[in-house]
Parts: structure tokens; C-alpha cells; sequence
């Protein structure tokens, strides 16, 4: 649910790195050196005074980084672990200080030697140097500090297999100054490509699609969207696996709709991968961060593929969110359901409802189901998903949460359980308040950053609710992100 640039020489500087975002690439001389001890990690960034000191590792950031004490003030340092003693090079820069790990002097016992080759430079995942068990030790730690005040969380929902989990990739494509073909993603605040060729939390088959389309670009008169000239065709490639269908969707960003070669490429491209069953033509012409623009066309198939979450068949188009774990998910939505506690006959409110995963999923148990969310194509969706598996008791609404909560309670209607999934921002007094005046038995929050859902928490335990149960979930192995479902029931 995190909806999410190479952290350069890995300074400190409070910089967060999305889970979606995974590039650079890494020399195999370089890799050596990480895994060796007195051996140099990072070298200072070229024209940047630093001061180099060895320190002690104390503890760990929120975001995973190793703290250490200077002159009064607490540095962050990427890949750092605690009791790790460490070669430290220090930036000062005005009333900031920047700070990136040289060289381990003294190894942790978690320590473990990435098995990504970009791990380094890419930036997207941030624990790879922690063994699983250390990285689970972390999130859960995590976890417990932030609900203390509302009771003890229950042991972390972790991942068999923490690896190719991501049921979506994206890659920008490019030239380098060699002009040569190369893909990947951005380096951190910058929109320089750091080409790499395979990331080991996307599907593996969603990376061998992209290898293809690098190597029909190489060999064809298509050429790569250059930003700085405004030339060429193809900006973005990016995939969707249907982990349980099988279905793959490719979705070709261009700068332009005008095609040439439309029908050679897409046979090409089919040949070599026949398991593709869509491919689409997503025009974007703007000069933003955004990926996907508003004109599209289909190039091959029905324009959509379909999956299968927790029993249920959903429909996923180019733009729609669907979770990226789906494995996770069926364990996060499965605790959701099981504390909202359904009988059968219960009115279910699902907040944020997006395409109506979580409300569909909770058709099956409760006697009605309301979906509100703002955003009119994905209620459009969940209408069609509903359909699609024949659920008859649940209704979906575009509009604001809180307002049509507020107009429920004005009537007099009650609703017996509230599920709320609000964005990594949480959600807002208004909203919270609504919630209160519908006075729901129980609340189930599902949450993508538990500090804010931890700031949310306090306003609904000063407002007559109290906390009866707290299960965290690794949903992205391998970064600092976790997930975090609390009950919540009507104090009595």
C-alpha cells in the first residue's frame, strides 16, 4: 500500500527510498569489497570535504540506518548495524551534516552479504545486509515502540520466501553517453538512468520481458525518449503479473502515439514471450515525475488482465492500484476480516475502498457491504469487480469517507464494523471524527505506515474506542516498510 530516487554515496540526509524503486548497478570488484571487513565501501562523492572518523553503531533508524553520535548530533548511516564499528566519513554542510558508511572495521553477527548485485546503488531495498531474522527483529521492534501506549503487538507476519514478490516492475529506458540502449530507474533526485538487469523482489518473468524489449530496441529503428532533447519514442516499459492467473500485461510509455513498426514489434515481442496475453500504448507527453499519462491505446488482447485474491477475481487495468504482494495481502486481509469479528449480519463501511479488495473480500461474512472512495475510476472498478463474482450485498460510492459517514449517523443509520485503509499519510481529524459519530462496535485499521496510524490511534482512544489487538505484517520484504492492523472496539 505504499503508493512511491540511488542514494549517490548513501548520505544521511533523511532521503526515503520507495520500495518500488529498484536500479544502479553494482561491479562485482565493488561487491567484493562490501563483503569483506577493513575493506572501503563508499568513497567520499568527488569536490565534497569530508572528515573521517570511526564510531560505534548504537542503534537503528526508523528507516533501517545505522545511528551514530557526533558533536552532539545523531547521524544516520546507511548499512550500518548496532555494535558495528565502523570508518565513518562526515559532510558538514551548514546546520545539516550528511553522513555514508566507508568501511565495517567490525562486523554484527546479522550482517549477511546482499545478494543483490545493485543492492549498493540501487537504493529501493535497504535491509539486504540484515540476515531475514535480523530484518524481522527490526520491523518488530518498530512496531512495538510505536503501540506501546495501546498494548503488545503480536509476532510479525513474515514471508517464506522474501524474494520475487512484486507483481508489478517498472523501468525507464534511456541511452548512455556510449549511446547505447540501457534500462532501469532513476537515481535518487536525479533523472540519470542507472541501468540494471534484474531485481530480485520483482517477478522474475516480468524482467525477462524487459530484457527483450531492451534487446528489440537495440536491434530496430525505435528509439529510447530523450529528456534533454525531447527526441525519441519509448520513455517507460511496465508489467503486471497476475501472480495467481498467470496473466502478464505490458504497458509500452511513449512520448508519442504515433507507432512505427507497431505491428512488428508486437509480434516480436509476442514470439518471444507468448505467455503475454495484453499490451498496451500509454501516451505521455509531459515533462513531470508522473509515469503514466491519460491517452492509451490497446496494442494487443482485452486491455486488462485479471487475478485472484482471497478467492475472489479482480480486474487490473494499466492505472488501477492492486497490492504488489499478493501473498502478503491474503495474510493482511485475512487478520482484517478475522478482527472485524463478522457473523453474517453486520453493516461493513470500507473506507478508502479503491478497486474493493478488502470490502469484497469482507462481502463473504458480512451481511452488507458500503465502499466509498474518492477516486471515480476505482469505484468504477470495484462496481465491476463486485459484478464479476457475483457479490449481490455490497454497494460502492465515489466520495469523501468522512462526509458520507457524517450523513449516515445525521439519518440515524448505524454501521456495526468500520474498515479504513487510508493512505501512508493516515488520516485527518475530519475523517477520524466521522468515524467516532457513526459510532461503529468495532474499527479495523489497516495501515501502510504505523506512525501515523499510531497519531490516528490516540484520537480514537481519547474518543471511546480502545485497542484490543495489534498484528504487524512484512509486506515488503527486504526494505524497512511494514504494515500494521489494529482492532479497536467500543469502550463499554
Amino acid at each position: 500500500m505504499s503508493k512511491r530516487k540511488n542514494q549517490g554515496h548513501m548520505k544521511s540526509k533523511n532521503k526515503t527510498n520507495s520500495s518500488e524503486k529498484h536500479r544502479g548497478k553494482q561491479n562485482t570488484s565493488r561487491r567484493k569489497k562490501s563483503k569483506e571487513n577493513h575493506k572501503e565501501i563508499h568513497g567520499p562523492p568527488r569536490g565534497q570535504k569530508s572528515i573521517s572518523l570511526v564510531e560505534t553503531c548504537t542503534g537503528l533508524s526508523k528507516e533501517g540506518k545505522g545511528v551514530i553520535q557526533w558533536q552532539g548530533k545523531q547521524l544516520e548511516v546507511p548499512f550500518l548495524l548496532p555494535g558495528e564499528k565502523a570508518e565513518v566519513n562526515v559532510f558538514p554542510k551548514g546546520r545539516t551534516v550528511e553522513a555514508e558508511l566507508k568501511r565495517v572495521i567490525t562486523s554484527a553477527e546479522e550482517r549477511v552479504e546482499p545478494p543483490c548485485l545493485y543492492y549498493y546503488e540501487c537504493g529501493g531495498c535497504q535491509l539486504q545486509h540484515m540476515s531475514n531474522q535480523a530484518q524481522s527483529h527490526f520491523k518488530q521492534e518498530r512496531i512495538d515502540a510505536l503501540m506501546k501506549p495501546f498494548g503488545k503487538p503480536e509476532p510479525i507476519l513474515t514471508m517464506d520466501h522474501p524474494y520475487d514478490y512484486r507483481n508489478k516492475s517498472h523501468t525507464t529506458v534511456g541511452l548512455n553517453h556510449k549511446g547505447q540502449v540501457i534500462g532501469g530507474l532513476y537515481a535518487q533526485n536525479t533523472h540519470e538512468i542507472i541501468p540494471m538487469d534484474k531485481c530480485l523482489i520483482h517477478d522474475p518473468k516480468a524482467d525477462e520481458i524487459v530484457q527483450t524489449i531492451k534487446d528489440y530496441l537495440k536491434n530496430s529503428k525505435m528509439e529510447p525518449y530523450n529528456e534533454d532533447t525531447g527526441r525519441g519514442f519509448l520513455r517507460h516499459v511496465l508489467v503486471k503479473v497476475g501472480k495467481v492467473s498467470g496473466e502478464i500485461m505490458v504497458v509500452l510509455v511513449a512520448a508519442s502515439s504515433e507507432f512505427k513498426g507497431k505491428k512488428n514489434f508486437v509480434k516480436a515481442i509476442r514470439k518471444a514471450h507468448p505467455e503475454i496475453t495484453t499490451m498496451l500504448l500509454n501516451v505521455n507527453r509531459r515533462s513531470t515525475s508522473i509515469i503514466l499519462g491519460d491517452q492509451e491505446q490497446i496494442l494487443f488482447g482485452k486491455g486488462t488482465i485479471t487475478d485472484t485474491l482471497c478467492g475472489l477475481e479482480f480486474e487490473i487495468s494499466a492505472k488501477s492500484f492492486y497490492q504488489i504482494n499478493p501473498v502478503q495481502t491474503e495474510k493482511l486481509y485475512g487478520t482484517a476480516i478475522e478482527m472485524a469479528e463478522l457473523n453474517g449480519k453486520e453493516t461493513v463501511i470500507d473506507a478508502y475502498c479503491g478497486i474493493g479488495t478488502i470490502g469484497l473480500v469482507a462481502s463473504q461474512k458480512a451481511g452488507k457491504v458500503i465502499g466509498v472512495e474518492m477516486n471515480k475510476g476505482a469505484v468504477r472498478n470495484a462496481v465491476q469487480n463486485s459484478k464479476r463474482n457475483g457479490v449481490q450485498n455490497a454497494r460502492f460510492y465515489q466520495g469523501d469517507a468522512g462526509e458520507f459517514m457524517v450523513e449516515m449517523a445525521a439519518r440515524g443509520e448505524k454501521a456495526d464494523v468500520v474498515i479504513m485503509d487510508p493512505p501512508r499519510s493516515g488520516s485527518d481529524e475530519a475523517f477520524l471524527s466521522s468515524v467516532v459519530k457513526l459510532q461503529p462496535k468495532r474499527i479495523v485499521y489497516v495501515s501502510c505506515n504505523p506512525e501515523t496510524q499510531a497519531r490516528d490511534l490516540k484520537y480514537l482512544v481519547k474518543n471511546g474506542y480502545e485497542v484490543e489487538g495489534i498484528q504487524p505484517v512484512d509486506m515488503f520484504p527486504q526494505t524497512y516498510h511494514v504494515e500494521s492492523v489494529v482492532k479497536l472496539v467500543q469502550k463499554v
